[in-house]
């Protein structure tokens, strides 16, 4: 995963700098955007990339279910809390002005989604569910109020 991440810097940088002393000048400011990523933040994109993969698992879960397994608000809850996840990591990756905000709306909505899967514990794919966006909401509620 890291060489990848090295590797689309890498790309970044030369699509950008067009080389010489330039690709130079861009190599550097990738590498010094990717340390002010802090280790709370990047926990925080690690929970919310894990969160939006468990509400996509659960969707496909619950649709190849037999019958009706969520109402039609408890499915949007889960698809909105899988789009909201994987902005917000998206956003922190790229140090948004606004991460702080979509942090603070990332962590309402999983609290939202975590609450709604309580709602069936004998099942083990909303426990996994409600494990993972409790997390993502709890990283999420501390970068919200967080200073980088």
């Amino acid at each position: 995963f890291t060489e990848q991440r090295n590797i689309r810097r890498e790309r970044f940088a030369v699509i950008i700098g067009g080389g010489g002393s330039r690709r130079a000048t861009v190599r550097r400011v990738i590498v010094q955007h990717a340390e002010k990523i802090s280790n709370e933040m990047r926990k925080a994109i690690d929970n919310c990339m894990s969160c939006s993969t468990t509400c996509e698992e659960t969707i496909a879960y619950c649709m190849d279910m037999p019958g009706t397994m969520m109402d039609a608000a408890s499915m949007r809850v889960l698809m909105d809390c899988a789009a909201v996840t994987k902005v917000c990591a998206d956003m922190m990756c790229r140090m948004s002005s606004m991460y702080r905000e979509m942090c603070g709306i990332c962590a309402r909505i999983c609290t939202m989604c975590a609450e709604m899967a309580m709602k069936m514990p004998g099942d083990a794919q909303m426990m996994k569910l409600a494990e993972a966006c409790r997390a993502c909401a709890a990283s999420c509620q501390m970068m919200a109020g967080a200073t980088v």
